[in-house]
């Protein structure tokens, strides 16, 4: 059921109910001077390959170094927007699915993975079978921009990220990969705040 994004303030969050329980998190805000609609249009329309700064470009081509390594590296996508995850009728085209979204207030999506793989292997399932899959051996990843009202002239935009594991064992698998890479993690999540808040910014003029 939708809530009101007018209200925000201990509304449910569609990623407690795509993800309740979690080991694993990262969350990250912005404050930005435009209107909440402004703001989630941006979050919504964001390209993620459009995303840059220094230390998120180091963070990516590190990452990418073991299928460089191994000559695996990938076809580069022409892009990669929030809004494909919603809008495309096909599904399994690409790991990430959309998990649910409150227009206005929230965008929520995940993804199942060996993320600890030096080439990640993914694990496709149906958007509905996600908070229920338990299959061993795989981390369940769910994501989600949130938009608050902040004050009279500008909103709050947070973006969180939760893992849990479905066995002990990939759980230490992940606690191992998660040890090297959570402050990464920070500055992407941190760097795709800033794309929206630049994008939103603009398109409402800064005020």
């Amino acid at each position: 059921m939708d809530t009101d994004a007018s209200s925000g303030i201990g509304a449910p969050l569609l990623l407690d109910r795509a993800l309740p329980e979690f080991r694993f998190a990262r969350l990250e805000s912005a404050a930005i001077a435009a209107p909440p609609g402004t703001v989630f249009d941006a979050a919504r329309d964001l390209d993620l390959l459009s995303v840059h700064s220094p230390l998120f470009d180091a963070v990516m081509w590190m990452r990418a170094m073991p299928d460089k390594l191994r000559n695996r590296t990938p076809p580069p996508l022409p892009s990669m927007r929030v809004a494909a995850l919603f809008d495309l009728a096909s599904k399994g085209e690409q790991p990430w699915m959309a998990l649910g979204e409150n227009p206005g207030r929230e965008l929520t999506f995940g993804a199942v993975g060996k993320v600890w793989k030096p080439s990640i292997e993914w694990r496709w399932t149906e958007p509905e079978d996600f908070t229920p899959f338990d299959e061993p051996g795989w981390a369940k990843m769910a994501a989600a921009f949130v938009v608050h009202p902040y004050g009279s002239r500008r909103t709050l935009l947070t973006y969180e990220a939760r893992t849990i594991c479905t066995d002990p064992e990939s759980t230490l698998r992940f606690l191992r990969y998660w040890t090297l890479v959570s402050g990464g993690v920070g500055i992407v999540l941190r760097a795709t705040l800033a794309a929206v808040k630049d994008a939103a910014e603009r398109g409402s003029g800064g005020r």
